[in-house]
């Protein structure tokens, strides 16, 4: 049965899409530990991180450091936080988190956010990227 990610790859659900290559994608979580909360999947669905082959996982984080540098730019935070678990969605992914204090990378409180909200946040951040893609 294919993973709630897979689903938003091939368009069965919606997202607020950041940014897109033909091996990856990156979209906003809709229930954010802070604004900018935003993860990174392969497309091709692989339940554990480490169980992608080489090229994939290295393609996976060049990715989304060039995702975490677009947020870092629009999301004012101290930092970029990066985790990843993966219990909660067989699929591998990663979590790029806009850190205020260290409570934001808990997954215990979560920020709560209208769609107009998301929707301005992706394409607040998808606009840095297409800014830093013409640098």
């Amino acid at each position: 049965m294919a993973s709630i990610f897979t689903k938003i790859v091939n368009g069965e659900i919606p997202c607020y899409k950041i940014a897109e290559t033909d091996q990856f994608l990156a979209f906003l979580d809709i229930n954010p530990n802070s604004k900018g909360h935003t993860l990174c999947i392969p497309k091709m669905e692989v339940d554990k991180l480490f169980d992608l082959d080489e090229a994939t996982y290295n393609g996976l984080m060049n990715f989304s450091r060039k995702v975490a540098i677009a947020i870092e730019k629009t999301i004012p935070c101290k930092r970029i936080g990066m985790t990843v678990i993966g219990l909660e969605v067989p699929h591998a992914h990663v979590h790029l988190i806009p850190l205020h204090t260290m409570e934001d990378v808990r997954f215990i409180q979560k920020s709560k956010m209208t769609s107009e909200e998301l929707e301005d946040t992706a394409n607040a951040i998808k606009a840095q990227l297409d800014l830093h893609k013409s640098n």
